[in-house]
């Protein structure tokens, strides 16, 4: 069926190039220009109107703005936005001719940053990095939301998960052993750590990233295969670093909490001359635990180069290095596929257990300037990954209460390297405009693997069985053994794709979104080196090699200048393993989405609300097949076929405003539900809610700040969490006995703030789940891990 859509899209990018040059020329005129601010920066997404007409556009990240379609006429222009001083100015215009008008406010580019950041603004015009081009979100038929720096600062976020909390549709899943990263799902669909970029390049997410630095997280939902390839297809999450300026300021931070936490930050820029400017931001973390033993030691530091070579020209060198030091934590586990009541804070791990990670990410970006309609992004960005991990494992226990800790040894290092190449433009056929992105990009990763691990000369060690009632066996012996690897483990793998995406705007009102990607991926067999002969040995798996085809087809009508409403479809795929009956390799599975959604602005911007719905749909599910290619029965898992199917189905709402002077608030709410249709009468029972996904989820935040009087400047702020039912354990499948289902019951988080600022100094404090909910996340059925108790944090700082 894709191939059939494929073709469709074929024929309407051809349909609407050739009829473009028919519509009739406008006998109308427009106005272009560009507005700077007092230090002769750009000033980006400034508000531009037309007084008594309906005629509003914002400026792009250069600060530059075109009014199409105007009558010919005297004119009064105005340009205003939160914090900057309306300006306005005449403007006249004629028949097929452009009026050109330029700006400089009376603000400098950091006082629009300041204001720009102090509102939770609407979502749907300031285009976003992920999308690779400056279209805004209200002319993307997806769904999009930006948490930025602000939100994150007001609710003190120390995590990834912290921050995606205020995202409908995707929701934390579970952190296994806390060792494993944290883990999301979006619309149903696990996001893994092809799905999680930084400043636009694939990053681990391993260490922890350190988000209480970033400028913003932006979310893509839905497929971003087109731009990205192989995805998967519920979001992808794009971390965005703060960059270098060139007026000199800076902020020192200090973060005390409960359980022993504390976090000094600093964050430094300046110009180093009038073409060059840096920024440097370092943290460090020392912190406890509300569970017992476990303790955490993060050292981030991030520089940044900024060359403005002209105004037409820029590149941008951008590092960090997160050295995280943390204790494996598998939680309080299970009794009889049971979660007990054992405490928050049980810890049943071994008392040395470490996990030791450090990331360094280097990454240059270069930008130019054709002209005002075509611009040149390239991207080249290097990342490696180091862990080190010893730690016993798996508290769980059958109906006895006893359970084995049995120790694993884990040593690898990953080198990951992203290339892009992103070509935007902007042009016209008739009087049909484009803009358009072409793109080709690459990605490699290479893994190295210590394994074949003996503890005190034997293949497994158990630390010490635990009797999860009895505490007195939860220390054991103290005693590490020692591990000896034998082995080391060389798995690469490579991706390359190239796409073209067209935005067809046929009218003001009326716009497409077409575009197609094609994708190759390599999964090279793994090479085995002996640690004592230094012999290499290939695997025993062939090469994988997946090529796939990702289109993307959206629909826009925006009948008012504050409203759009979309439908669209794309697909993205999902490599597979084994072959099939005739001992092919098997292809990749498509998967189908189906989106339509409506996005609101009121008030002048102040307030949006966007409600999405959604369908994902697997019809090629690969499953073992049941009979070999000679009609024989097939008892072999690796030989499959496509007769499975899974479908994913959801609603989504988000509201976001500042609708008086200090009142921001955030808040959403999302359903989900992602099950499987179609399985083997031996596979998992149909219709049952998939592990880790959640059905419902809400938020909402809101901050007010007193504007005058006596108590101006102080700040008060609430967060509300909701998290719905969930399922841990297994799947339960047709053929068994027993349920190892672990049903998860919903809860809600409360957070209260109050902070006060005065001049350059502000104080910011939080009690965090004030009513002391308590619940879990769960990874299958041992690694339980309690949410975090009532808890105290705040927040010093001081801006020069």
């Amino acid at each position: 069926m894709y191939r059939k859509f494929s073709l469709i899209i074929y024929l309407a990018f051809i349909f609407l190039v050739l009829t473009g040059t028919a519509y009739a020329q406008s006998k109308n005129g427009s106005i272009s220009g560009s507005i700077k601010t007092s230090d002769g920066n750009p000033a980006a997404f400034v508000s531009v109107g037309l007084k008594n007409t309906s005629k509003t556009t914002q400026t792009d990240e250069q600060g530059n703005f075109t009014i199409r379609n105007v009558s010919p006429g005297k004119y009064t222009i105005k340009i205003s936005a939160v914090g900057v001083k309306v300006i306005e100015k005449s403007v006249t215009v004629t028949a097929d001719n452009e009026s050109k008008i330029s700006f400089a406010t009376a603000e400098s580019s950091s006082q629009l940053d300041e204001v720009a950041i102090n509102g939770y603004r609407t979502p749907n015009k300031k285009p976003v990095n992920l999308g690779k081009i400056a279209i805004a979100p209200k002319d993307l038929p997806q769904s999009v939301q930006i948490i930025n720096n602000q939100i994150i600062t007001d609710q003190q976020a120390l995590r990834l998960s912290d921050v995606l909390a205020n995202v409908n549709g995707v929701a934390y899943s579970e952190n296994r052993g806390s060792v494993s990263g944290e883990t999301f799902v979006a619309r149903g669909y696990s996001l893994g750590g092809n799905n999680v970029f930084k400043n636009g390049a694939r990053t681990s997410t391993g260490g922890m990233p350190e988000v209480s630095t970033l400028e913003s997280v932006e979310v893509l939902k839905g497929s971003a295969a087109l731009l990205y390839g192989g995805v998967t297809g519920g979001a992808v999450i794009n971390m965005v670093t703060k960059k270098p300026k060139f007026e000199y300021g800076g902020e020192v931070s200090m973060r005390v909490g409960s359980y022993d936490l504390y976090k000094p930050t600093i964050d430094l820029y300046g110009p180093i001359s009038k073409k060059v400017a840096f920024r440097v931001i370092g943290t460090y973390e020392n912190a406890g635990s509300y569970r017992d033993q476990v303790k955490s030691k993060r050292l981030y530091i991030n520089p940044s180069l900024l060359y403005k070579v002209n105004e037409q020209t820029d590149f941008l060198l951008q590092g960090d290095y997160l050295k995280s030091d943390y204790t494996p934590d598998f939680g309080i586990g299970t009794i009889a596929n049971a979660i007990p009541d054992l405490g928050r804070n049980t810890y049943l791990n071994a008392p040395w257990a470490y996990n030791k990670t450090n990331t360094s990410t280097t990454q240059l970006s270069f930008n130019h300037k054709f002209d005002e309609n075509w611009k040149l992004n390239i991207i080249a960005s290097g990342q490696a990954y180091n862990r080190n991990y010893f730690s016993a494992e798996r508290p769980f226990a059958a109906a006895n209460a006893i359970a084995l800790r049995n120790v694993t040894r884990s040593k690898s290092k990953e080198f990951t390297y992203n290339e892009q190449i992103n070509l935007n433009g902007k042009f016209k056929t008739g009087s049909v405009s484009h803009t358009i992105l072409v793109g080709v990009d690459a990605d490699q990763s290479r893994a190295t693997t210590l394994g074949t691990w003996t503890y005190n000369g034997a293949n497994t060690f158990n630390y010490g069985s635990v009797n999860l009632l009895d505490p007195a066996t939860y220390y054991g012996s103290g005693l590490e053994p020692n591990a000896v690897s034998a082995t080391s483990t060389f798995a690469p793998i490579f991706r390359m794709g190239a796409f073209v995406q067209d935005l067809v705007s046929i009218t003001e009102k009326f716009k497409v979104l077409a575009g197609v990607r094609w994708t190759f991926q390599k999964t090279p067999g793994a090479y085995v080196t002996s640690a004592t002969t230094g012999i290499k040995t290939p695997s025993a798996t062939a090469d994988k090699v997946d090529k796939a085809y990702s289109p993307k087809f959206g629909l826009i009508y925006e009948p008012l200048k504050t409203t759009s409403i979309y439908v669209s479809y794309a697909n993205n795929f999902t490599s597979n393993t084994g072959t099939d009956i005739f001992l092919n390799p098997m292809r990749p599975s498509i998967i189908d989405q189906y989106e339509a959604g409506i996005k609101n602005d009121f008030l002048d911007g102040k307030l949006s609300a966007n409600v999405t719905v959604y369908r994902i749909q697997n019809s090629n599910l690969a499953q073992t097949a049941l009979l070999k290619a000679d009609g024989s029965a097939n008892v072999d898992a690796t030989i499959k076929e496509f007769t499975g199917k899974t479908r994913s189905d959801g609603l989504e709402i988000d509201l976001t405003g500042t609708i008086l002077p200090g009142l921001n608030f955030l808040a959403g709410y999302s359903y989900n539900f992602y099950r499987y249709v179609s399985t083997l009468p031996t596979g998992i029972v149909e219709g049952q809610r998939v592990i880790g996904t959640t059905k419902n989820k809400a938020n909402a935040t809101v901050f007010y700040t007193f504007q005058d009087g006596a108590i101006k400047g102080l700040k008060l702020g609430t967060t509300v969490l909701y998290t719905g039912s969930r399922n841990g354990g297994y799947a339960d499948t047709k053929t068994q006995t027993a349920s190892r289902l672990i049903p998860l019951t919903p809860f809600t988080t409360i957070d209260l703030s109050a902070g006060y600022a005065w001049k350059k100094l502000s104080l910011l404090a939080k009690v965090a789940n004030i009513t002391d909910e308590l619940n879990y996340f769960v990874h299958e059925n041992y690694s339980v891990n309690p949410i975090a108790p009532r808890q105290f944090v705040t927040t010093i700082s001081y801006k020069f």
